[in-house]
């Protein structure tokens, strides 16, 4: 079987938005779910204490110690506070945009880099702009999918050094602000957290942060996410959720087609959805396992960085709607 060398191209616009319109035509409760959850600040508090205190704990143990942590724990909090980040993004935590966005800040201080301010502007895009190249941050490079194409070795190093992937990406994106006075804060909050860490507590728990951050989002079970969420796995569905047991301990993430169709239904009740609505996500396509697909991706030759779906249609969407994390689709 030839192996595709490029992107998967179309002409149709993004799926979810004419699935939204269809749910809320046959199921109008789903609405009741959409709105505010508070209590998830609550959640970005204990995680950020909770890595704080593995912080605490390592300082002067040894480094098989420090590294087989971050692998087995740390990885399963930072992931967690990026679904936090992810929430802020999208406004579900208050109703005030900047108290959503000094909560993405709290919550991104573990993981050492400043990035959670400049996730939200370019995930919005995403939702609105699913597939289209210079708005999408969620996709690969040419350059990228062409270097790691669907060899073991390029994906190893893919998903070890993914964060450094998705930076070289910013460079294409378009109408986006690359820096304004929020995304100075966030680097000025990171800057002094990473200084008190190694001033009171030392290199070692510096390098446990740093190593939890990457294996929270690469080369680690928790990394088949990326995959999971838009990569095509031996079908044409370019987006795909994942019920399976690790979505307790990662916050509903996997619960990714709901998410895209109900962007303003905060984590916790994204199962309902599925609940209310069956006739429109058991027939999709979906995953069961993680680490399932982490292996798979790394073996299946059929599956490469090119196993995504472009368009240069960007649909229905006007351009005032980019900035409404609010919407509905």
């Amino acid at each position: 079987m030839s192996i595709s060398k490029t992107f998967v191209y179309s002409n149709s616009p993004e799926p979810h938005r004419v699935r939204t319109k269809a749910i809320l035509k046959t199921n109008p409760e789903i609405r009741k779910l959409i709105g505010k959850n508070p209590a998830t600040f609550l959640v970005i508090i204990g995680l950020v204490s909770f890595q704080l205190f593995l912080c605490w704990i390592l300082r002067d143990q040894s480094w098989w110690w420090v590294i087989g942590i971050a692998y087995i724990m740390g990885a399963f909090v930072d992931h967690a506070l990026f679904v936090m980040i992810h929430e802020c993004s999208h406004r579900l935590i208050f109703k005030k945009p900047a108290a959503n966005r000094l909560s993405g800040i709290l919550a991104n201080i573990p993981q050492v880099f400043p990035s959670s301010v400049s996730f939200e502007r370019y995930h919005i895009k995403h939702h609105s702009f699913q597939g289209v190249m210079e708005l999408d941050g969620d996709l690969p490079n040419e350059w990228e999918a062409k270097l790691i194409d669907n060899y073991f070795i390029g994906k190893i190093i893919w998903l070890l050094f993914y964060p450094i992937f998705q930076v070289f990406r910013l460079s294409r994106l378009r109408e986006i602000k690359p820096f304004d006075g929020w995304i100075a804060m966030n680097v000025l909050v990171q800057l002094v957290f990473v200084g008190l860490v190694i001033y009171f507590l030392g290199t070692k728990s510096i390098i446990f942060l740093v190593a939890s951050f990457f294996f929270s989002v690469g080369l680690h079970p928790l990394g088949a996410r990326w995959i999971q969420e838009h990569y095509l796995t031996g079908d044409d569905q370019e987006t795909h959720s994942y019920y399976g047991p690790l979505n307790k301990v990662a916050f509903n993430v996997g619960y990714h087609n709901e998410h895209h169709d109900f962007p303003s239904v905060p984590w916790n009740k994204l199962p309902q959805i599925r609940k209310d609505a069956p006739a429109f996500y058991d027939t999709l396509h979906y995953h069961t396992s993680w680490t399932k697909l982490f292996i798979r991706f790394l073996f299946d030759k059929e599956i490469s960085l090119y196993s995504r779906v472009i368009r240069t249609n960007r649909g229905k969407v006007p351009l005032s709607d980019e900035s409404k994390p609010d919407m509905e689709g």
